[in-house]
């Protein structure tokens, strides 16, 4: 009877401790100022865990899947593409794999893994490159993402390699107001007397590649636009355009910069998409809008008319779900007005999920997209990013969310169903964890998730390198 008394003792003595253990777990991590260390009783089972699971992943996304995708659909969609028939389409892909020496994915981001047939996915891309100087205009790329990319992270760098190499000015279209105008170097913007509307919760205007609409509040608005120095392809343009719709009678009256005049214009009315231009040497420009019962405006452009142009169309809290929703209409008016060549998808951060592991309904939603952006603007290469590396905190060390490599399949897979060229974001970053080597070189912000300025120009780099080697593949291929 002794025995079993102190025997319960015993085992309600260890059940107390390891209720008082776990309790230590949701301390808070400060009290009273002084930082307080819990005690996580699995911790070293949840760090194995994420670190198989990271290991699982990133084995699977290397090895070849058995992906059923529609090959003659494809083929079909590449022949209309490029002009050429199934033996130079097949021709290009021999070349294709005898240049690379590898198939599937590319675990490095040093190459775009383009899964057209014949391997043209940027075909329209190159060729306008190439002829750039024959074009009489710009060669436009539209690069669409969420808070990844927003206030010109990436692209800042991405534009400025661009138009060093390829020719080119100007910030490109900036929209008339952004949640990250007031930390955004490359352009400096006041709106006033504008009410936005956002595709993200409103269903009842049609948007275009900005998703974004803003209009006049009253009889009267205002913006201004300043160019930055921050890169010496920033400091002034040849171009200023206003993109505007839905206008009736609507005056502009514009000063610039080293003008003692303005210039008072009667916009020409629409309904759809138009767009207004002053020429000169211009780094500073200010509009006042009168008369503007019911007029939208879109953003301005500064830019030059030759070489690459590189708009952000960034906006956060965005999947590129909604994209599916896009106006054909008002796109293709769009289009007219300001032609693409490349339009870029990098989207994920908002999808990622540390409790969701499974994502394919999100990669068929983002083929819907991919050949919905096809429809809307059909002189367009379309390229997919794939998802960044996250990191979440385990027993205070920083480990690659496993949701992370799970959406990167889905998003390649939808690239190649879709017949799209891919770049590999996450491998560009270095891979595993290493969104935990960008944080401690002031790469990225400490929330793990998000880029900083030095991440977004290690990473342009990168992207531009994959281009040029892509783009060398071409020359070579149409040489033999």
């Amino acid at each position: 009877m002794i025995v079993e008394n102190r025997l319960s003792r015993l085992l309600l003595l260890l059940f107390l401790t390891f209720i008082f253990c776990c309790a230590f777990y949701y301390l808070p991590e400060q009290i009273a100022g002084y930082p307080v260390k819990r005690i996580d009783l699995f911790a070293d089972l949840r760090e194995k865990s994420t670190i198989a699971a990271v290991d699982t992943l990133q084995q699977s996304w290397l090895e070849e899947d058995t992906l059923t995708v529609d090959s003659v659909a494809l083929q079909r969609l590449a022949q209309e593409k490029a002009g050429i028939d199934s033996v130079a389409l097949a021709l290009r892909d021999s070349l294709y794999k005898a240049l690379y020496a590898v198939e599937g994915a590319d675990s490095t981001g040093i190459r775009i893994e383009d899964y057209s047939v014949g391997h043209i996915g940027l075909n329209r891309f190159f060729t306008a490159l190439r002829n750039r100087t024959s074009l009489n205009r710009p060669v436009r790329i539209g690069f669409m993402g969420d808070s990844f990319i927003e206030g010109d992270i990436l692209v800042a760098d991405f534009r400025s390699l661009m138009q060093k190499r390829f020719g080119g000015r100007g910030v490109g279209f900036v929209p008339i107001s952004s949640p990250a105008a007031q930390y955004r170097p490359t352009v400096k913007t006041t709106p006033a007397g504008w009410k936005t509307w956002s595709m993200l919760t409103d269903q009842e205007h049609a948007y275009t590649l900005s998703c974004l609409t803003f209009e006049a509040e009253e009889d009267k608005a205002a913006f201004s636009i300043e160019a930055t120095d921050k890169y010496p392809e920033l400091d002034s343009v040849s171009s200023l355009k206003l993109i505007y719709e839905n206008n009736l009678s609507t005056q502009v009256r514009i000063s610039m910069e080293g003008s003692s005049d303005s210039m008072l214009v009667n916009l020409p009315p629409t309904q759809t998409m138009a767009q207004y231009e002053w020429k000169g040497i211009i780094n500073k420009a200010g509009f006042s809008f009168s008369h503007a019962t019911g007029f939208r405006a879109l953003g301005v452009a500064m830019e030059n008319e030759e070489g690459v142009v590189v708009d952000n169309f960034s906006m956060r809290g965005n999947s590129g779900l909604v994209l599916e929703r896009l106006d054909s209409i008002q796109c293709r008016a769009f289009n007219d007005i300001r032609p693409y060549d490349l339009i870029i998808l990098q989207y994920g951060l908002n999808v990622a999920n540390d409790s969701v592991m499974q994502y394919g309904w999100y990669g068929k939603r983002m083929e819907k997209v991919i050949h919905h952006i096809r429809h809307c603007f059909p002189t367009a290469d379309v390229m997919l990013m794939g998802v960044s590396d996250r990191s979440r905190q385990e027993n205070g060390t920083f480990y690659t969310m496993p949701s992370v490599l799970a959406l990167l399949h889905a998003q390649r897979q939808a690239a190649k169903r879709a017949g799209t060229p891919f770049w590999n974001t996450y491998g560009a970053m270095g891979g595993k964890n290493s969104m935990a080597r960008y944080v401690e070189n002031n790469w990225a912000s400490k929330d793990y998730t998000h880029l900083g300025f030095g991440g977004g120009r290690q990473l342009a780099r990168i992207l531009m390198d994959a281009l040029m080697s892509e783009m060398e593949f071409y020359e070579n291929a149409e040489q033999k």
